[in-house]
């Protein structure tokens, strides 16, 4: 690990008890920050209103860290909005957003037009499929970019049990993110969750950054926001323990197709050559081959949008 690292490790990778609710609190009215709380979701009826209902009842009625909880629908075919509104959250459809621009498929896509959809200085983001959520995960990434003015994004930390095993989620992460950042992004080796979704950062890093349309999205910000703020910007916070759904061994497949590619795009800013993936399922003639298009389009930085622009100097 380079030294480097091992100085960023002991000086920018807190615990969540290290900032106490009161001390973050303190700072943001010393400050006057606003915090949006953003929720990509498609799909997600069986969780999003809990996450929803515990970021207001100790984060906006207990104590007013969060000024505006946004849950952005991506186009869920179930009671997603319905559940979302219900607890509290204003809920925007991703289509509605920056309509003259076709949505594109992709989270990515979700978390680039929720800058138009919130107000907030600070911008956090929360998955919508996590399982016993604690506002933990809030008050942990959003504390240092309160209390320290020099750092801009704040990433989450944490175990990922996969089928009762400790520690064995995040298999993307293994496989093929983090031997991508030792090799390639060196200075990034020190981020335990480097594809976690939960993550908070200063609207004005977010609004300079491209944003990959999919999954490659997590990866694309981190070294992106390395070379614009520098590794000392960046940090993490250890919130304790993330369950979630898992996904199965061919989505990650395409999973991992897309982060490479945002990687490769990184490195030289080339042409992809096949920007496909083809997997193989068992059928009654035996295996079939099933090719999956790679996410090949990245929105542009959001101060590059009029409409963006249009409404800061309003």
């Amino acid at each position: 690990m380079l030294e480097e690292v091992e100085r960023w490790l002991s000086t920018r990778s807190w615990s969540v008890s290290d900032r106490p609710l009161h001390q973050i609190m303190a700072a943001k009215q010393r400050t006057g920050q606003t915090v949006s709380v953003v929720l990509p979701a498609l799909n997600e009826e069986e969780t999003v209103g809990d996450i929803v209902s515990v970021i207001r009842h100790d984060l906006v009625r207990q104590v007013p860290l969060v000024d505006e909880i946004v849950v952005v629908d991506s186009g869920s075919t179930d009671r997603t909005s319905q559940v979302a509104a219900a607890a509290g959250a204003t809920v925007v459809h991703r289509d509605e957003i920056l309509p003259r621009l076709p949505a594109l498929p992709g989270k990515g896509e979700v978390l680039w037009r929720s800058l138009l959809a919130t107000t907030g200085d600070i911008v956090c983001f929360i998955d919508a499929d996590l399982k016993e959520f604690s506002s933990d995960f809030v008050t942990g990434i959003v504390g240092p970019l309160l209390t320290e003015p020099g750092v801009d994004l704040v990433k989450a930390m944490y175990d990922r049990p996969l089928g009762g095993a400790a520690g064995q989620g995040g298999r993307v992460t293994e496989l093929m993110a983090r031997p991508l950042l030792n090799m390639h992004w060196p200075q990034l080796a020190g981020f335990v969750q480097p594809l976690g979704g939960e993550y908070a950062a200063r609207r004005s890093l977010l609004e300079q950054l491209p944003f990959p349309v999919g999954y490659g999205v997590e990866l694309g910000m981190l070294v992106d926001a390395l070379h614009l703020v520098g590794l000392d910007a960046l940090a993490q916070v250890d919130v304790g323990v993330r369950k979630h759904r898992h996904q199965d061994g061919q989505a990650l497949g395409r999973m991992s197709a897309a982060i490479y590619r945002t990687a490769q795009l990184r490195l030289a800013r080339g042409h992809l050559i096949r920007p496909s993936l083809t997997q193989f399922e068992r059928g009654e003639d035996g295996f079939e081959p099933r090719t999956y298009s790679v996410d090949t389009e990245e929105r542009p930085p959001m101060v590059e949008i009029t409409e963006y622009a249009e409404r800061k100097v309003a």
